[in-house]
């Protein structure tokens, strides 16, 4: 296995290769550790005219803890999502840019632009606002 983050809340390794922007988290997940990582991910998301879920979440939250194998599961449904797991407190700048009071929370952006929140970690919620912004994005692209 590839380097693996300090702190990342998925897979609990200690990598030793040093800091990266992105680690793969697990299938279409991938676990964003810097503003370059991120910026990075949106720009390919844009460019592939993909949504993007980015999951706003902190490793010693319990919700965000719980939350974390059903949206890998919602992944995996989804391969034209692009799903991306952020750490609040390794990117406190970005997630105060964005607004974010509470973990877990689930912004969806579509061409850079904020188009839904869902804040907490009820997962049909989630699974119920993941299929209506789908659905609206391929709506309003045909």
């Amino acid at each position: 296995m590839g380097a693996c983050c300090s702190s990342c809340m998925f897979c609990g390794h200690n990598g030793d290769e040093g800091q990266h922007d992105v680690h793969e988290a697990g299938g279409n997940v991938h676990f964003i550790k810097t503003m370059d990582g991120w910026e990075a991910k949106l720009s390919e998301a844009i460019e592939e005219d993909k949504l993007v879920v980015a999951n706003f979440g902190a490793s010693w939250c319990n919700p965000s803890k719980s939350i974390a194998a059903a949206y890998s599961e919602l992944a995996a449904k989804h391969p034209s999502i692009l799903f991306l797991t952020l750490d609040v407190d390794d990117l406190a700048e970005l997630s105060t840019s964005w607004d974010i009071k509470a973990t877990p929370t689930f912004v969806f952006l579509k061409n850079g632009r904020q188009v839904d929140t869902l804040v907490g970690g009820n997962k049909q919620e989630l699974q119920k606002k993941i299929a209506a912004v789908a659905q609206l994005v391929t709506m309003s692209s045909n």
